[in-house]
């Protein structure tokens, strides 16, 4: 229960904050934002806000903020077709029902002759009983009400493709950029409240069993000397502490101002068919705000360089495609994660974090990057790439990236589950 409970908190936490990238910056520009969701498929919650629909759904493989322009507007207006409206105190049009008019006992039934929803936000029409075309102002913020459910209308000054290219590729990138923002929060966070390790050669906490507990070393002995070789940093110590397994090595300390020497006798420790002493103590830690930033830059870049890397490989076939993990392998890294503590899981929060930004980076369709390489290429034309073009390329990358998730799920079911 614990896992499922840290799994829909991490996958929570990285998907809300990626579309939050989005939402905030698209809200900034001005863009008409429909529905902020997390997950695909069907709805389990839903509430509406101010002109936004907030949505969580039953597959955990994702989340999307549906902005206005960027699909096919829901109602289009021909001539012939028979509305009903209501009137603001303004006397422009606040609501336009496409059916099921009865309902509403206020309301002025048209024929329309004509009708610009985008632009010029007018309707012109006939009203029941007279021949004397009418024209009708739309409020901005005016609603389609079909089946009783309502959705406002986008005039073309709220809509995605209307704003300037700057605006549209920072909306994009937001998302991606919210996750390295909330790894270096998280990194950063950590540092604070649990300490940022130092290079000083000084002990910090002992584990009971370890070798130098068993030898009387004290946390807070400062190492100035291992078999008469100077210690100037933690690397040193640890790095001779290492090639000595099971063999006693000689230490000079410094304890409460006393010069003392003390026989350790590292225990041994198989790391990748190699044998290395260990001796069971921990760097010593330092708690400030100021090394907390400092660790969470470094951290974040830390592990942005190693994905990369990892990709990098994957491409050159270092490693194949069985080695990628889907949803399934996530939850089943979360569930070992989570046994280690509250700071593992956040570390490990951090990291997919990272990995989320970076995979939406990809100049692949359908992913983050993909649009960015779009706008890329509309910059050096001077115009926008054929939208029902553009449009095609993403669906089949979407479709793409689907048939991935599937294939990396199913390595993920035989890895975990079918052994």
């Amino acid at each position: 229960m614990n896992t499922v409970i840290a799994f829909i908190v991490i996958f929570g936490a990285l998907v809300f904050f990626h579309e939050l990238g989005h939402f905030v910056f698209a809200k900034r520009a001005g863009i008409l934002c429909r529905e902020f969701a997390i997950g695909m498929g069907p709805k389990i919650l839903a509430f509406k806000r101010h002109e936004t629909q907030y949505t969580i759904r039953l597959l955990p493989i994702g989340g999307y903020v549906r902005m206005a322009g960027e699909d096919p507007e829901m109602v289009e207006l021909k001539p012939g077709f028979r509305v009903g409206l209501l009137f603001n105190q303004d006397e422009t049009v606040q609501k336009i029902v496409i059916n099921n008019k009865d309902r509403y006992p206020n309301l002025r039934v048209v024929e329309v002759a004509e009708a610009d929803i985008e632009k010029e936000l007018f309707i012109k029409g006939y009203e029941e009983g007279e021949e004397q075309i009418r024209t009708y102002s739309i409020a901005k913020n005016a609603v389609f009400v079909e089946d009783g459910v309502e959705s406002q209308i986008a005039p073309w000054d709220r809509q995605f493709n209307s704003k300037k290219l700057s605006q549209r590729a920072i909306t994009i990138f937001a998302g991606p950029m919210m996750n390295f923002v909330l790894a270096f929060v998280v990194f950063a966070l950590i540092g604070l409240l649990q300490g940022v390790p130092t290079q000083e050669p000084e002990l910090g906490e002992l584990l009971e069993d370890g070798a130098a507990v068993e030898a009387g070393l004290q946390e807070g002995d400062r190492i100035q000397e291992i078999d008469g070789e100077s210690i100037n940093e933690w690397n040193d110590l640890t790095a001779i502490i290492q090639e000595h397994p099971n063999e006693e090595i000689s230490m000079q300390i410094e304890r409460n101002g006393e010069i003392m020497t003390v026989a350790v006798t590292p225990d041994v420790q198989e790391v990748e068919d190699a044998k290395i002493g260990i001796i069971g103590v921990y760097s010593p830690i330092e708690k400030s705000p100021l090394q907390a930033l400092s660790f969470g830059a470094e951290q974040t870049y830390f592990w942005t360089v190693t994905i990369f890397d990892l990709l990098g490989q994957l491409v050159t076939g270092q490693f194949s495609i069985d080695a990628l993990s889907g949803p399934v392998g996530i939850y089943k890294s979360t569930e070992v994660v989570a046994e280690s503590g509250i700071y593992y899981l956040m570390r490990w929060g951090a990291i997919l974090s990272i990995n989320l930004g970076i995979m939406n980076l990809l100049p692949l369709p359908a992913l983050d990057g993909g649009r960015l390489l779009f706008f890329g290429v509309e910059a050096l034309r001077g115009k926008p790439i054929d939208r029902q073009k553009e449009g095609m390329v993403h669906f089949v990358g979407f479709a793409l990236l689907m048939l991935l998730m599937i294939v990396v799920t199913w390595n993920d079911i035989q890895r975990f589950f079918l052994q």
